[in-house]
């Protein structure tokens, strides 16, 4: 069949020799396409398609992968050989017919169908149904291949790995590159991997280490930067598409269980942001965080540049006693190794500093590290690495670089992790607060979130201080220790779910729109902040310095809020919740049976006859299934693990009886516990009548005391997350079912469904230091009245509040707000604070409880006569350069480095001296009646810079000044401030250039009374 002369020309214009001194040399750029079909063969599962010297040669691996190659100039190659796609086995049985206008190549499964005129590719169902279709032939320019393919009206696209600030929300209408850029912040794509997928029904991955671009416009153009094409194609949903995909890269590598316990890293002999130390001091710190009560599985010892280790032996068994492991950054090679792993090195970080440019080295050591480990110890290989490519999934976790700790950071951080697992990528992370910047806000907030990760690290030396989670004090310290713990007992939870990716290839964390791909909302920026943690936990977290999370998207289903077991039913948007320091969003869904280890603080701690936990949401029939093995060695790659199902029956909604069912642990593995005792925490809403244990009842217990004391019982401890049944039982063989049932309880949310009361904040409340302040509570009923209720308010130790409110009948749907006076001490530390409100209430049962924390701005003591602004406290003090300082210049980066304040030649003993873009802000509480101050450039700046002042008060501007200068005369301030509570100093640049905006406030006095 004779090529179209278009095609023809263009593949002249491609192909042709020199042909003489005269002949024009092509042009780089132009674009080709492939042109008619001019010959068929086939050999088995492998078919040829000729169009004149290109050659196209499609290739089944399964009934629903193959792949399409294409080669412009007729020569097929393939530059990652062997080092992405694994051995696949026997092809899958194939037929093909001749359908006139094009060859139809078919499985059990799919029809490719390949048109002849020119020729183009479309893929179908076995049942006829269009999965996706070239809208015009493959194309090629002297460096580029593209594939130009039909975007359906509703069809969205996912992947391309690691793709800083989005990811689990829908590419449809962007373009995503796939390539090493050198950038580990928003906009940039680490750990990229050139495979996409779509709700179309498919998935594409280009074998190749070059570059891709991905337009998910209409139609989407897929181009790589080579000129020979090669893709493979999987078809099914995402779940699907994922796993084919990896079965064809790699499944992801199970870690070892210490590998998703928190880690720590740093650097001990010879860091210079440190002062000289040695790698045994590494041991102090692990002692620091075992003192502290804090999980953390492992340490890199050499993390810095030119760091190096010493006494390496002796370094990884202290590190054992805390039980911890050794872990080492490669920067120097892998030469060494052997030796190091022989020593006891158990964890390997890699880096860009050794692995040199180009992901195949990146790849190449990902494997070997991993491999090294493998080699010189029992233990599985456990690695970190930026800048990977498909195929390091099977190898270690892909981290996302070097970043600064800011509120921002944490926002572009969520939408990350979560999409990569669309890639296959089943670990990725970055670490708590980044390595550089950071604050005791940023890292906890940042830390709550992680811990819903399945793996995560603190990195120290790099910031101005160390960032362990004690680092801070209270209320960080134990707000962290709380979060490090829950991720700890969360262990056989997440471990369960490694078993799965390394099973399936989908990760723990994931999108809402893999699990809800029918709702709309799931793909777009209604659910970009927020992320799954297996399927049960969906986590929202805090991206701003604010106390209140707006924008939480639910899906379809039932919903519990985790601390205060408030009831949710999706789809919704929850504004206004309320989320104070040391609240994380996290939800849960009805029909969750999720397993813990309760108390530990190291898998280590585990011991033959420990608990295993269960904490169960009942509605309908649901279940999970615990995998478990030796949590080390790769003992379980030869089938030395086991598996225990849980099975939960409940009503739907309402009253009813609630069993579990605890199969039996099938399969068998070194340290198996043969028996252990069960402990179930079960949230019905009610107590039940009876609890029976294989039909036999058990005791009711009477309290707390009695419950933790007792080998078998159960107590229902109405006060817990809207009331919970707790239940234990004595050591039972593991090798046995046996059944757990709740006799007249109820699904989650009682026996009236949406009959709880709520108790609630108004947010942005305020407290001052020893002044009596009013703080209001809101009581709302559910379905039914409320009845005798009592509220009361919780405050920190130290301060006072009114006594508890009654309400002695509430309507249905109604809400009372309620006053109480509470006065902080007179020392009280500014900053926020944390209340519970707590309602005992009657409604469709007696004893039931509402809580709900919620933050109060705790503010200073306000100025009561005239009072210096450098004198106040600042509750925010931002600075376009270093900090801003009091009673000085701005001077340079660092702290209190400013010189006297001089204005026009004019010295002032006291003021402020900052940088634009600056805002200090300081309590007033309505005390004052006068701002006065001199502004103007500091003569410091000798003659330039650009700023504006600004005074503002409770979000109102009080005054601007006009644009000054370093040439500008000084400006007195004189503003009017009666009544205002809160006060900004604001210097805002007024040109492009910073350069130079050293803005001083001199002689700035609050006049109060």
């Amino acid at each position: 069949m004779a090529l179209a002369g278009a095609a023809v020309l263009g593949l002249l214009l491609a192909f042709a020799g020199p042909g003489g001194a005269q002949a024009a040399a092509p042009d780089p750029s132009a674009t080709t396409s492939v042109g008619d079909v001019t010959g068929f063969d086939h050999d088995g599962s492998v078919y040829g398609l000729h169009a004149g010297q290109a050659q196209a040669r499609v290739s089944f691996v399964s009934t629903d992968t193959f792949r399409i190659e294409l080669a412009p100039d007729g020569t097929f190659t393939d530059p990652t050989g062997d080092d992405i796609v694994l051995p696949q086995g026997a092809p899958p049985a194939t037929r093909w017919k001749d359908a006139g206008d094009a060859y139809e190549l078919s499985t059990s499964a799919v029809t490719l169908r390949a048109y002849k005129v020119p020729l183009r590719f479309a893929l179908y169902k076995a049942d006829g149904t269009r999965i996706w279709a070239e809208t015009k032939p493959l194309s090629w320019t002297g460096d580029s291949t593209t594939q130009t393919l039909t975007r359906g009206a509703t069809e969205q696209f996912y992947g391309g790995g690691m793709q800083n600030g989005s990811g689990n929300t829908s590419h449809r209408g962007k373009t995503v590159q796939v390539s090493v850029d050198g950038n580990w912040n928003d906009g940039g794509h680490p750990n990229s991997v050139p495979f996409y997928l779509s709700t179309a029904g498919y998935g594409v991955f280009r074998n190749t280490y070059a570059p891709n671009t991905y337009a998910f416009g209409d139609p989407v153009t897929a181009s790589a930067k080579e000129q020979r094409f090669d893709a493979y194609y999987f078809a099914g949903d995402a779940k699907q598409v994922i796993g084919d995909y990896t079965k064809l890269t790699g499944k992801p590598f199970l870690p070892p269980i210490y590998g998703l316990e928190p880690g720590d890293s740093d650097c001990y002999l010879h860091n210079a942001n440190r002062g000289e130390r040695h790698t045994l001091d590494a041991l102090d710190v692990a002692a620091d965080y075992t003192a502290n009560d804090m999980p953390n599985g492992w340490m890199l010892v050499n993390d810095g540049y030119g760091c190096g280790y010493e006494n390496l032996p002796e370094t990884s068994a202290g590190l054992a006693q805390q039980k911890m492991k050794l872990g080492l950054w490669t920067e120097d090679g892998l030469d060494k190794l052997a030796d190091q792993v022989k020593a006891g090195q158990r964890v390997a970080k890699l880096d860009v500093a050794w692995v040199g440019d180009g992901y195949k080295h990146a790849l190449d050591g990902c494997k070997a590290a991993y491999q090294g480990i493998e080699d010189n110890s029992d233990a599985r290989g456990f690695t970190w690495a930026p800048e990977s490519w498909s195929g390091a999934q099977r190898c270690g976790v892909q981290w996302s670089g070097d970043q600064y700790g800011t509120w921002d950071y944490i926002r572009w951080q969520i939408p990350t992790y979560a999409g990569a697992t669309m890639s296959g990528l089943a670990y990725t992370s970055g670490d708590i607060d980044g390595i550089f910047g950071g604050s005791a806000d940023t890292y906890t907030r940042d830390l709550e979130w992680k811990s819903f990760l399945p793996a995560v690290m603190s990195m120290d030396g790099w910031a101005a201080s160390d960032k362990q989670p004690y680092q801070y004090g209270e209320p960080y310290t134990s707000i962290n220790r709380k979060y490090l713990k829950l991720k700890e007992s969360l262990l056989p939870y997440m471990y369960s779910y490694a078993a799965e990716a390394n099973r399936t290839g989908v990760g723990a964390v994931r999108p809402l729109a893999l699990e809800y791909p029918d709702d709309p909302k799931a793909a777009t920026d209604a659910a970009k902040y927020e992320f799954l943690s297996g399927q049960d936990f969906l986590v929202a977290p805090v991206y701003q310095d604010s106390t209140v999370r707006d924008g939480i998207y639910l899906p379809k289903g039932t919903w519990t809020d985790y601390w205060t077991g408030r009831i949710y039913h999706g789809p919704t948007t929850v504004d206004g919740y309320s989320a104070p320091l040391g609240t994380l969003p996290l939800f849960v869904k009805a029909g969750a049976a999720v397993p813990m280890w309760p108390g530990i603080r190291s898998y280590q701690d585990r011991t033959a006859d420990s608990p295993l936990a269960w904490d169960v949401y009942p509605q309908g029939n649901s279940s999970f299934t615990l995998y478990e093995d030796d949590g080390v060695t790769r003992q379980s790659r030869d089938g030395k693990y086991a598996q225990q199902k849980v099975t939960v029956a409940a009503p739907r909604s309402g009253a009813g009886d609630v069993s579990v069912n605890v199969g039996a642990s099938v399969g068998d593995f070194k340290g198996k516990q043969t028996s252990r005792p069960y402990d179930f925490t079960l949230h019905t809403g009610d107590a039940p009548g009876a609890v029976l244990l294989e039909n036999r009842p058990l005791p009711r217990l009477g309290s707390k005391a009695a419950f933790d004391k007792a080998t078998q019982g159960w107590w229902y401890d109405a006060a817990d997350r809207g009331g919970v049944v707790r239940v234990k039982t004595a050591s039972r063989s593991t090798a046995h079912a046996f059944t757990l049932r709740l006799a007249g309880a109820s699904a989650l949310g009682g026996r009236v469904p949406d009959s709880a009361a709520v108790v609630s904040a108004p947010a942005g409340q305020e407290t001052g230091a020893g002044v009596a302040s009013d703080v209001t509570v809101d009581l709302t009923a559910g379905r039914l009245p409320v009845v005798g209720a009592k509220v009361s308010l919780q405050v920190p130790d130290g301060w006072q509040v009114s006594a508890p409110r009654t309400v002695p009948v509430l309507t249905a749907g109604a809400t009372k707000r309620l006053t109480f006076s509470v006065t902080p001490p007179a020392g009280v530390k500014a900053g926020q604070a944390v209340l519970t409100a707590r309602a005992d209430y009657l409604s469709s049962a007696p004893g039931r409880v509402a809580t709900q924390p919620f933050a109060v701005a705790a503010m200073p003591a306000p100025p009561t006569t005239d009072t210096y602004a450098s004198d106040l406290t600042w509750l925010t003090s931002t600075n376009g350069w270093g900090p801003p300082e009091r009673d000085r210049s701005n001077g340079e980066s660092a702290a209190d480095d400013g010189h006297t304040l001089t204005l026009a030649g004019k010295t002032y003993a006291k003021g402020i001296g900052a940088h634009a873009a600056s805002d200090i802000e300081v309590y007033l509480g309505g005390r004052c009646s006068v701002f006065s101050a001199d502004v103007g450039i500091d003569d410091e700046i000798n003659g330039y810079g650009s700023v504006t002042f600004s005074v503002v008060a409770d979000g109102t501007t009080l005054w601007t000044s006009p644009v000054l200068t370093g040439a500008s005369d000084t400006v007195p301030v004189s503003v009017p401030v009666t009544g205002a509570r809160h006060v900004h100093l604001k210097i805002t640049p007024a040109a492009a250039s910073l350069s130079g905006d050293h803005g001083d406030w001199a002689d700035a006095t609050f006049h109060c009374a």
